[in-house]
């Protein structure tokens, strides 16, 4: 199977609908799958779901999308970094469903192993749990949480094989790995695309039965929060 595309837009051809789940890896803008968040604000998709650990930042990343309003409801654990995003959800523009970090990546991580739900203990007792089912195990109180199935992956990796073997690059092992499982289609986006047999088996993160589609790019890098010393004084 063919799973090199020449671009984001053509590796998101005919897989892009109004009303989708779409998981995007990445955390604030590390490892965050760039070109394929500006091809879908170039689709014009809309009423779209996203399950992401935030929403970038304004302007850029997954804020694009909500700056564009193709975003109608997001699963997330964190709000800060994006104005935009705090504004829509305050104003009631935007459907906002929290979710402890740790919970939200282990939904990911169900949906990709077939897992429909699980029970955890984070999150009992608060709102977090409100509306859901909770059950005792060994006198203690859990919450039942479901898997993300879903329609559409889109993720970063540093590098792949054409057959989608991939390896995340230090802290962009993040929400990559479960985003692209729990996806029915995965699309990812690589700065480096080699021959199968170039990367060392153990060295895998993410094996190519999972991902679909692959596209090879340049990327801005950006920094979220710049934090420097001052230089010391001359002697």
């Amino acid at each position: 199977m063919q799973k090199v595309y020449g671009s984001a837009a053509e590796a998101l051809d005919g897989l892009l609908e109004d009303g989708m789940l779409i998981a995007a890896g990445g955390f604030g803008l590390c490892g965050i799958p760039e070109l394929l968040i500006d091809a879908i604000v170039e689709s014009g998709v809309k009423d779209l779901t996203v399950a992401s650990n935030n929403c970038g930042v304004d302007g850029f990343g997954l804020g694009k999308l909500l700056d564009t309003r193709q975003i109608r409801k997001m699963m997330s654990s964190y709000v800060g970094e994006n104005a935009e995003f705090m504004r829509q959800y305050l104003s009631g523009e935007l459907e906002l469903e929290f979710n402890p970090q740790g919970t939200l990546a282990e939904r990911m991580r169900a949906g990709g192993a077939g897992i429909p739900g699980f029970y955890t203990k984070t999150g009992y007792g608060t709102q977090i749990a409100e509306g859901k089912e909770t059950k005792e195990f060994d006198g203690e109180m859990y919450v039942l949480e479901r898997g993300i199935f879903a329609d559409l992956s889109i993720v970063k990796a540093w590098k792949a094989d054409t057959t989608g073997n991939a390896i995340f690059r230090k802290t962009a092992r993040n929400f990559n790995p479960p985003a692209a499982m729990c996806g029915r289609i995965c699309v990812m986006e690589v700065e480096e695309i080699v021959e199968p047999g170039t990367l060392d088996p153990d060295h895998i993160h993410l094996p190519g039965i999972y991902v679909n589609r692959l596209i090879q790019g340049t990327h801005e890098k950006r920094i979220e929060q710049r934090t420097t010393r001052p230089r010391p004084a001359a002697a």
